[in-house]
Order: structure tokens, then sequence, then C-alpha cells
């Protein structure tokens, strides 16, 4: 035998013996341009349990490219921009039908915040100028619109984080020159007032901030884990005390608004621990280095935190590339998306420079050292004023960016961007097809107590790995300024899979056990195999 033979021989069996990667590690994903204009810019999105997404900007960018219907118009004598104004600065986008309708707002929204109520109506909170302490519902159907209700908030809200509580109320955290927080809906007399909150104080940095739109998770005890500029607390909002403060992050450079980073409440899988993950941010100083014209590389790195461990520190990781103004999105799988933003700069008016135009994936369960993948890229730049949230088919839609005081389409590095895109992540290829789970039973919509047994039903074509099947639920989250409010994602506690006849399978699982570890309200569920999740189906959680 010849030396070659001998060394192709051994090339052979160690390609054999090579572990096969799971299907849904191939990487790639691909975009599809939904929509080349809406007419209004993407800042903030919110799917809802219709399978539309309420998408605003602000009203005072000037004339929008999308007219308000039946010759409607916006007359506010204190508006900054236009005080006639009949063209829209809201809109519903039905997914399904790849179309979209005008929504009439009064008032303006400008980096405002929100959550979706048990009910499933979205509960919009502040804004700018004359929005600025104004609430304001939309309840989904064909022909709503947007209600502007005359109980307003107790302190302006402008760069407020809300979060979803047990109870069904949400807490409304923070925003500029706002050292505090108020609950919505007032139902009580104490619900009126606000209530001081120091630690917005503390990591209130002169000139930049670096606390606004704080990254807010429900830990799995009720208490609310706060991160604002470079450090957390476990806070304890029933009785307005902190009751845990934590490491700052090593490196001390903040990840908030403006040097803004993002950040998710990784899976729930056992009810008893939860981890967060902040990625990206801007090095200290980068805001305002960023208005003389000196753009300073965004961070490359990510800090992962156990909150539930009591000796807890940050782990850090380092991206492939640094990223500010990015948004990461919670995957079916478990798996996290990190999409859109720049390399350079700073969130701000015409402060972003060098777009990151591929996605990142990061896999949590993963050896450190290898969580992250590289993504097809965008063609489009999305900038400052973007935004991504997932869809119940498994795409992700993403829109907006717009770095400019008002619409600006010619002459500028990033013009302001009225399209709409979807991101397909390589769990959606066709080549999967014969593993991707297909939900026969539950029927959407289906209404589910805290703690009870689910049977779900589902078909798999091909042959089904018994051991890697799982069931998760998630919350859809508004989304802004590169944070989801009110991202969750649980794995379902399972009992044995089971065959049903051909290639139907039911799987029985047990829903969140309290309110706490998922606030009343609409949630997507989704059976995933060899992590290719099915298309999603609404459960409401009461």
């Amino acid at each position: 035998m010849t030396s070659y033979s001998l060394l192709l021989i051994i090339t052979l069996v160690v390609i054999a013996t090579l572990p096969l990667p799971s299907p849904a590690l191939a990487g790639g994903g691909h975009w599809q341009l939904l929509q080349k204009s809406i007419g209004i810019v993407a800042m903030h999105m919110q799917l809802l349990h219709t399978d539309t997404v309420v998408i605003f900007d602000r009203t005072d960018f000037g004339l929008s490219n999308l007219s308000l219907p039946d010759g409607r118009c916006r007359d506010d004598p204190n508006e900054m921009a236009v005080k006639t104004d009949c063209t829209a600065h809201s809109l519903e986008y039905d997914v399904a039908s790849n179309t979209f309708r005008a929504l009439f707002l009064q008032t303006n929204v400008w980096c405002s915040s929100a959550s979706v109520a048990p009910d499933g109506t979205l509960v919009q909170t502040g804004g700018f100028n004359d929005g600025d302490r104004r609430v304001r519902t939309y309840n989904p159907c064909p022909t709503c619109d947007w209600n502007e209700l005359s109980d307003n908030l107790a302190a302006r809200r402008w760069y407020a984080t809300n979060h979803k509580l047990p109870d069904g109320r949400q807490i409304i955290i923070g925003g500029r020159r706002q050292f505090n927080y108020e609950f919505y809906p007032k139902t009580d007399t104490t619900a009126k007032n606000t209530y001081s909150l120091p630690f917005l104080v503390q990591t209130d940095d002169p000139h930049e901030e670096n606390n606004l739109y704080p990254f807010v998770f429900l830990n799995v005890d009720g208490t609310l884990f706060i991160f604002a500029n470079d450090r957390a607390i476990l806070f304890d909002h029933t009785k307005n005390i902190v009751v845990r403060t934590f490491p700052n992050v090593p490196g001390s450079d903040p990840r908030c608004y403006p040097s803004t980073g993002s950040a998710v409440l990784l899976p729930l899988r056992n009810n008893l621990e939860a981890e967060v993950l902040i990625c990206g941010g801007a090095p200290r100083g980068a805001y305002e280095q960023a208005k003389s014209g000196k753009f300073l590389g965004a961070l490359n790195t990510c800090a992962r935190i156990k909150i539930t461990d009591p000796d807890s520190e940050w782990v850090m990781e380092t991206m492939p590339s640094g990223r500010v103004m990015s948004d990461m999105v919670m995957l079916p799988n478990g798996n996290v998306l990190i999409v859109n933003g720049a390399g350079l700069g700073s969130a701000g008016w015409e402060f972003g420079r060098d777009p990151v135009l591929s996605p990142f994936l990061y896999d949590p369960n993963k050896p450190i050292g290898s969580r992250f993948e590289i993504l097809n890229a965008a063609n489009t730049p999305r900038m400052y004023h973007s935004t991504a949230v997932l869809l119940r088919d498994g795409r992700v839609l993403v829109a907006g960016s717009n770095p400019h005081v008002g619409y600006n389409f010619s002459n500028v590095l990033f013009p302001t961007e009225l399209s709409v895109e979807a991101f397909s992540p390589s769990y959606l290829e066709p080549g999967f097809d014969n593993v991707r789970p297909r939900i026969a039973f539950p029927e959407s919509r289906t209404k589910v107590m805290y703690g009870q047994k689910l049977k779900v039903r589902f078909h798999v074509v091909g042959s089904l790995v018994w051991n890697l099947v799982s069931v998760t639920v998630m919350a859809p989250p508004f989304n802004t300024h590169s944070f989801s409010m009110n991202q969750r994602v649980l794995v379902l506690e399972p009992s044995n899979v089971t065959n049903v006849g051909g290639s139907a399978y039911e799987i029985e699982v047990t829903t969140p056990g309290s309110p706490v570890l998922a606030p009343p309200g609409f949630y997507l569920l989704f059976v995933v195999h060899q992590e290719i999740p099915s298309e999603g189906i609404w459960i409401q959680i009461l």
C-alpha cells in the first residue's frame, strides 16, 4: 500500500467519525423583501395574537408617506413639526396577507414603551411633548384604531421601560429625568403615585445618561432584574426595596441608551434558574465623541449572569465583531438572533457608522467560545430606530432605520428606511421539512390554566428522535431602541412522547405553574424537534 493510499484511508476514517452537526446549525438564513415602503418608520413594533403587527414612529417627523383614510387629519396646535397632518404615523401590518392599513394617533408616541394586557390589548404609555404622559390602547380587530385614555400617567415617560407583572398590571420604569417608577392600570389610590428608584440616579452619567430604556426582566421569584448603564439590581416592587446588588459588568462600559446594547432573558427551563445575556453597546464617552465627529468602535463583548445564583459573577464572551443598536430576538428553539445595528458610534441623531449587515446566531447551550455563528448578510442598513420581532411562522420581521430628525431620503449616509423585510433562519429551509413538527392539536387561541397538563399532538414526516422533542412558549415582546420588553421563553416540563398512529405523535407538558413564571396573557407555543421548530399556535394563559 502506498503512503498516499494510507493517508487517504486515514482521512476517510477521520471524516466518517466526526460528529454530524445538528440540522438547525447549518447557518445561513435568507432575506426576503416584503414591502418596499410602508410609508412610516418602524421605530416601535409589537406582534399581537391576531397575527398582526402594530408599528409606529413619531408624530413630529413631519409628513409621512402614508395617508390617513377618508380625509382624516390630525390637528394639534401643540405639535412641533406640522400643526395639521393628514398622514399616518402608525399602522397595522397583517402577516398572512402582507398588507397594512393606517392607524390614527392623536399625540406623540416618540420613544415610548408598551406591554400587552392579559386580554391581548396593547397598552402603550408615554412619548414626547403632548404625549409624554398619555396612555393609549389598541384592541386588535379589522377596523379598530388607537384609543387615547383620559387617565394619564403620574410622570412624563420618555425612554422608559415597561414590564408585565404577575397580577396583570405593568410597571413603568424610568425615562429621561425620571428616577422613579409607577404602575398601570391605576386601580387604587396608591397606584396614582410615583415611587423613587435611587438606582436610576446612581446610573445616570452626566451629558450621556446611559440608563435610558433600562433592561428589565421578571425573575422566577417575582423580583425584577433591572440593568442600567453597567450594573444591575434585583428589586422587590411590592416593597420598594433593592434585595440584591450585582457586581458591575467587567470593563465598566455602558450598555443602555444611548450606548445602546441589547439584552435577553435566556429560556427558563426548570423554573428555578434564570440567566440574563447582554450584548454589545458603546464605550463610555462614545456618545459625546460622536457629537464631535469621532466614532468609537462598538463593544464586541457579551456579559452573561445567572441571576438566581447567590454568588453569581458576570461571564464575558466575545462576539465576531462589535455591535451597537442591535436587536436580540429569542427564537423558538432557544437560540438568540442578533440583528441590525452599527459597528461604530452610538445611538442618537447621525451618531452611527459602519452598518453591521450580518446577523449573529447565539447558541446558549454550546461551550463558551463556540456559541456564535455569522449568518447571511442583509442588503439594507438598519441603524438608529430599527426594529425586529419574531413571527408565528418562525421568521423574523425586520424594519425601520432613521437616524435623522425628520424623514430624509436623499444626500445622507443612511436614508430614512421605510421597507420591511423578513429574515428566515436556517431552520426554515426546505431540507428540514422531514423533521419539522406540524401541530395538530390544540387549536390556536386555546385558553389554558396555570399548572395544567396539556396534550400537544403533532406530525413529523420523517423519523422522530424521541429525546430531541421539546415544547416552548414565548411571550411576544414590544420592541424599540434595541430592547424587546417582556420577551420571555419557557421550556415546558414534558412527559414521554407517544406515537398515536403513523406520523402522529403526542407529548404531554405542564403549563407554567404560576403567573410569576408567565404573567397572564397570550403566548406562542412551538414544538421543537432536533432544534427545528413548528409553526407556533397561540395559547392564552389565565
